[in-house]
């Protein structure tokens, strides 16, 4: 057993105290977790019924296993759905646990926001169970076009022992505007969104509790990846800020938060990089002069900051160059 899944994920709970605390959420609005040993000590219940995991702020490394994003999972009266399942089979055998710890409900589902591997490569653990895989349309073409890829690299950053078993899953219904599922007593709508952080990304709303699953769309503390339109996904998040949920859950970050403390930094970068690299095009500065200036100064905002802002600042030139 890995250390991960020896972290407490296998507790048990009392049912009765989960529904307490769950009706004690419901008759709040402030943001609130139950405490972690509700669900195993894996996740927490960031609204009644809804489960989040936090994920580290890291690259893939044997050491943390592929847990770098946070997948959660939804309690219906009749089923349950997984919403993305981490960076690893360890990781989403911990994920399993953690839904076992507080329901014996079936998982008739498993969602996931979008392709990259943080986010799918738990999908092997729920494979035998019969279940459900939901994703955007465009998911599947898109993460079989990189799947050597992804698969050769992440083996290479997890080491053998945490890697192993993993195989690419690709969803069996998928999502091409906007689909319902029926958890019994709730549901769950899915919206396939235009290209914005990748051009497969899908928002998961419970209908129970008005919580937002955004998926990657949503970057807290861990500086935001563009692998898809920046202004796409500035038009994106302006829309949403028209009719802001009541409680989001990001893709990286603390487990649950409302939409403008989630939003409003993620915002502010992606609008700083496209301002500084039109700005540096109509100058006829090169790619490699944008990199070193645009955006430098959300530096001390953005944990991971070195690893991914040249990259961001490569796709937002390649794609402002041509207006």
């Amino acid at each position: 057993m890995s250390a991960l899944e020896n972290s407490g994920v296998l507790m048990t709970v009392n049912r009765r105290t989960c529904l307490a605390a769950g009706l004690a959420l419901a008759a709040t609005p402030i943001l609130r977790v139950v405490p972690a040993g509700a669900a195993g000590g894996f996740a927490v219940e960031v609204a009644p019924g809804v489960f989040v995991h936090r994920g580290q702020h890291a690259v893939f490394t044997p050491a943390n296993q592929g847990d770098i994003s946070n997948p959660g999972f939804v309690v219906g009266r009749d089923a349950v759905a997984i919403i993305d399942t981490g960076g690893s089979p360890i990781v989403g055998r911990a994920l399993k646990a953690a839904v076992t710890a507080v329901t014996d409900k079936p998982i008739r589902y498993v969602i996931n926001t979008h392709m990259h591997p943080d986010h799918v490569f738990g999908n092997v653990a729920f494979a035998a169970e019969g279940v459900t895989f939901v994703g955007h349309h465009k998911m599947e073409r898109g993460l079989l076009a990189r799947a050597d890829r992804y698969l050769a690299i992440n083996k290479d950053l997890l080491g053998a022992a945490a890697f192993e078993g993993t195989k690419i899953v690709t969803p069996t219904m998928k999502v091409a505007a906007t689909e319902t599922l029926d958890l019994g007593g709730r549901t769950l709508e899915l919206t396939a969104q235009p290209t914005a952080h990748t051009d497969n990304d899908l928002t998961v709303t419970d209908s129970a509790t008005g919580t937002v699953f955004m998926g990657d769309l949503l970057f807290v503390e861990h500086i935001p990846t563009i692998d898809g339109s920046i202004k796409g996904w500035m038009a994106l998040l302006d829309r949403f800020g028209q009719n802001p949920p009541a409680r989001v859950v990001p893709g990286h970050g603390p487990a649950a938060l409302t939409w403008a403390d989630a939003a409003n930094p993620l915002q502010r970068y992606l609008t700083t990089v496209a301002t500084d690299v039109r700005a540096l095009i109509k100058q006829g500065r090169t790619l490699a002069e944008a990199t070193e200036s645009a955006g430098a100064t959300e530096k001390g905002a953005w944990q991971l900051f070195d690893e991914y802002h040249k990259r961001n600042v490569s796709a937002a030139f390649a794609e402002l160059e041509w207006e």
